[in-house]
């Protein structure tokens, strides 16, 4: 994923009114949950999202390989 857009994208999906859950994808086939706002931090295609047990998970543009919002999920379960 390219910086620009990875950093566009998480910008959108973290500042929804009112916030929805959203998955990060990785190349990896893992996942993460992103479950609030501020659980998050990105800049330059790098991000670091803190868990609410307080455990960060770092990861950049290069090894994610979609950001699906809520509403995405529900277009594919139907």
């Amino acid at each position: 994923m390219v910086a620009e857009n990875f950093d566009r994208t998480l910008r959108a999906l973290a500042r929804r009114t009112p916030f929805q859950l959203f998955t990060v994808e990785l190349m990896s086939g893992g996942r993460i949950e992103v479950d609030h706002p501020e659980a998050l931090v990105f800049r330059g295609g790098l991000a670091v999202y803190i868990s609410p047990n307080g455990v960060p998970t770092l990861f950049d543009h290069h090894c994610v390989s979609r950001l699906i919002g809520e509403s995405d999920k529900a277009d594919k379960a139907s």
